[in-house]
């Protein structure tokens, strides 16, 4: 059995750069639709590279397969996300504060986990598996841990944006530790409970 170790913050910030010619993929940015389909499937392969534990720097893009996986993903996900559109615009309805909060609340607990676990498995029914969200109840704490990791990781490459690498770093890293926590407590079978 593989063991995956929780990635250290360090680790995570030097990722994007073990590789750094491969983070001008993000100029794919700039074509409408195919290369943000482009990116969307080597996203999903990065994800399942953070979930399996492979740290070695950012894979190399392969831009038909990666196009025919970000628009079969894409295709996928629009179930959940009318779904969250639906849910969020209802509680907007119901009052803005608490449209904001149930935003906040589903973005800090709930999408990322299922997302991760949409992209690994790449069904549509994989979004819908709530018992994933089990993780957050039974390991809160260290749950709690990693989202704020994660966002001061975003932060510091926001702030390195001033000198472009940022923003392809935050983008190919945008997920690095939820993916790690998920590879660890739901693929290595840490929680038994799910």
């Amino acid at each position: 059995m593989i063991i995956i170790e929780t990635i250290s913050f360090s680790e995570a910030f030097k990722y994007p750069f073990k590789t750094p010619a491969r983070l001008l993929y993000a100029l794919l940015l700039i074509v409408p639709v195919i290369g943000w389909l482009v990116l969307f499937g080597y996203t999903v392969r990065l994800i399942n590279e953070f979930v399996e534990g492979r740290y070695e720097g950012l894979i190399k893009l392969d831009f038909m397969e990666d196009l025919k996986l970000g628009f079969t993903v894409f295709l996928k996900a629009l179930p959940f996300y009318i779904v969250y559109a639906i849910i969020l615009h209802a509680a907007t309805y119901v009052s803005e504060i608490f449209g904001n909060l149930v935003s906040v609340l589903l973005g800090v607990f709930v999408i990322p986990l299922l997302a991760v676990n949409f992209m690994r498995k790449q069904t549509i029914e994989s979004f819908f598996e709530f018992d994933i969200l089990n993780i957050v109840r039974n390991y809160f704490g260290e749950y709690i841990t990693t989202v704020l990791k994660q966002y001061a990781l975003s932060f510091i490459f926001l702030i390195l944006s001033a000198v472009i690498v940022g923003l392809p770093a935050l983008m190919f890293t945008n997920t690095i530790f939820i993916a790690n926590m998920y590879g660890r407590l739901v693929e290595k079978g840490a929680d038994s409970s799910l």
